[in-house]
């Protein structure tokens, strides 16, 4: 296998951590849980699961940030992506890309653009062509959200501890040691094969959502991330060398206002249409009049 690359951004913003420090059933992930946050409310935004997908609703104009959680209890490297472009540089997201680096059971969260390592510019709900995406010839992918979460690479072991000239007891038991490295990594084989298995059962559910996708018109424009003001976010640099080239997992999460949600039907609406009454007039008989 050749080497994975390795990449270097790390967390270290204390106050952001405190600041989200639960979470509620609904976070979407395995590895991470990932949540929205509306930053001007307060609000964890509640996750409508919708024909295989994961969904949201933003407030026009809000600031939001997208909080990351590790579920682990080792590192792990999130390649985070909004509208199809990397939070960090800023390229057209890609799972070799550079990432956020978490430690175990570690929270953040990501605020904005990562403009240096002390600033981002914020992230906010505006219309699709007013995107950072759509500003910069990328609009195609306005709407998403991902999370491309990688596992870290282990240490190699340790050598093997010299010894004293085996009797007849070590003898017999040296083929134990090498039988219970074995079943290890059989275990690994199998756990690295179950997740290469997952990324075909999400394009087909993706796939399938595509084309039952509603083609009527929405009431509203479109949701997407725009390039807001500058807010101080200071991270550090680490190194982070990844057990595999695919991602252990992906995550997604599409948004768009409430609006939308409704018309396309992913949120139920219990709005009752006014009922006419019949007889709305006297009581007095009478024949129909002309018309004014």
């Amino acid at each position: 296998m050749k080497p994975f690359p390795t990449f270097r951004l790390a967390l270290t913003c204390a106050a952001a951590l405190a600041a989200l420090s639960t979470l509620p059933a609904h976070a979407v992930g395995r590895l991470a849980d990932i949540q929205l946050i509306d930053r001007d409310s307060g609000e964890t935004l509640t996750v409508h699961r919708h024909r295989g997908e994961h969904w949201v609703a933003g407030r026009p104009g809000a600031r939001y940030a997208v909080s990351v959680r590790n579920s682990t209890g080792a590192r792990v490297l999130g390649v985070v992506s909004v509208d199809g472009v990397n939070v960090i540089s800023g390229e057209t997201a890609a799972w070799q890309q550079t990432g956020y680096v978490l430690a175990p059971w570690q929270q953040h969260a990501i605020t904005g653009w990562r403009k240096s390592d002390a600033e981002v510019a914020a992230f906010h709900f505006t219309t699709s062509g007013a995107s950072y995406a759509g500003r910069t010839g990328r609009p195609a992918h306005v709407g998403v959200i991902g999370v491309a979460v990688f596992r870290e690479k282990p240490l190699p072991p340790p050598p093997p501890a010299v010894l004293p000239w085996p009797s007849s007891p070590s003898d017999e038991a040296a083929p134990h040691s090498r039988s219970d490295a074995s079943a290890s990594g059989a275990a690994d084989t199998t756990s690295e094969a179950q997740a290469e298995g997952e990324a075909p059962r999400e394009r087909a559910e993706s796939l399938a959502a595509r084309r039952l996708a509603p083609a009527a018109p929405l009431p509203a424009p479109r949701l997407g991330t725009g390039h807001g003001a500058r807010e101080h976010a200071p991270v550090t640099h680490t190194t982070f060398e990844r057990r595999r080239e695919r991602p252990d997992e992906i995550i997604r999460i599409r948004y768009d206002s409430r609006e939308n949600l409704i018309a396309m039907g992913i949120i139920p609406t219990q709005a009752v249409p006014p009922r006419p009454n019949p007889f709305p007039g006297a009581v007095q008989p009478g024949y129909a009049p002309d018309p004014a």
